[in-house]
């Protein structure tokens, strides 16, 4: 099992299992019809099943790459994210979570069944209000907040699952837990959004989004939401970077065909000078859990964040230095193909086939 994840990760050309791609293309590949990307608060409550049976799909299919610690496909995609955290937060931050939304897509279309499109959660929407958001519906969505001390979940179709993958590098059995959080997520907003967008260049647009937006949706979510390193553990999360993903396109179309190959910023993780806490462009510290002013909650013990011994050394491929740039190949562990930042700056193709709407 070591051995499968050390090749996987210093694999330098594009490996694994060749996923068809399910959407209509010319034949030299060119993206015809695209998938169409939809709010869930706009989803039929039958729409929303086939969603959520999907992924409950993923988390019954038996894993098959012998990535450590994992049981099954769900538990693969969220391995891609446990391993590669700290060169995946830097500069490719949102071109790898865009390729790991298309990876869950992919997935749930063509082994799962699944025949609609990755939905994504308004958050704006619901900004400072995320405690009453269809998504954490426990009918028809992701169900609701955690119970204490822990957090676990204990409604909706994901109570039961136990995931092996957590906290931060920790590998052992543990439950989906929140600690919904209404302040914390007013971080976003439209006002924040807004702020991101005005950035003229990549380098200042993406710690932009991961320091407000980004976090803001983790933090009022909580839990394992809140996790920097196996958050992907709560499906929720797909819905979270798909809509920080259209919130980055459409970022993207302000000052096209330009900003399909502009790029920048440090291959591991970390913000440029400028940006992050202490730099006054960051948010206040979070509060972890339950409402404004009351006891921090459950979060990741500070040594599951430190990297394991069985974990090899982090470095991203495709680089001739330390700037993250067109050439950096985004490595899937075998999940779906590898690709290059390039070949996922545009979601209308080659390789990428979806619009949003």
């Amino acid at each position: 099992m070591l051995f499968s994840l050390v090749s996987l990760l210093l694999a330098t050309s594009s490996t694994g299992s060749t996923l068809a791609v399910s959407t209509p293309r010319t034949a030299n590949g060119a993206c015809t019809t695209k998938l169409q990307r939809r709010a869930w608060h706009t989803f039929s409550v039958e729409e929303k099943k086939a969603y959520v049976n999907a992924d409950l799909c993923l988390m019954k299919l038996p894993a098959t790459l012998g990535l450590n610690g994992t049981k099954n496909r769900f538990e693969e995609l969220q391995a891609i994210h446990q391993v590669q955290s700290s060169i995946t937060h830097g500069g490719a931050f949102l071109l790898y979570h865009r390729l790991l939304m298309h990876a869950h897509e992919q997935l749930i279309r063509n082994e799962c069944g699944y025949t609609g499109a990755q939905p994504y959660w308004d958050e704006v929407r619901d900004a400072g209000n995320f405690s009453q958001s269809d998504v954490l519906d426990p009918v028809t969505g992701f169900g609701g907040n955690g119970v204490r001390p822990n957090g676990c979940i204990a409604d909706g179709p994901f109570a039961n699952y136990t995931n092996g993958l957590g906290p931060g590098y920790f590998l052992g059995d543990n439950c989906i837990n929140r600690f919904v959080n209404d302040t914390t997520s007013l971080f976003a907003s439209r006002r924040y959004i807004d702020e991101c967008y005005e950035k003229k260049k990549f380098v200042e647009f993406w710690p932009c989004a991961e320091m407000n937006p980004h976090n803001g949706g983790h933090g009022g979510v909580g839990g394992k939401m809140l996790d920097p390193i196996s958050s992907p553990g709560d499906p929720i999360f797909y819905l979270h970077h798909t809509w920080l993903d259209k919130v980055f396109w459409e970022w993207q179309v302000l000052d096209l065909p330009a900003r399909l190959t502009d790029i920048g910023g440090r291959t591991i993780q970390g913000f440029p000078p400028g940006f992050g806490p202490g730099n006054g462009t960051g948010p206040p510290p979070f509060e972890w859990g339950g409402p404004p002013g009351g006891s921090s909650a459950w979060f990741p013990p500070p040594e599951s964040f430190i990297p394991p011994a069985w974990l090899p050394p982090q470095i991203p491929q495709g680089n001739p230095g330390n700037e993250t740039t067109l050439t950096h190949v985004l490595n899937m562990l075998g999940v779906i193909e590898n690709a290059r930042i390039a070949d996922v700056m545009d979601i209308g193709g080659p390789l990428l086939c979806y619009e949003y709407v």
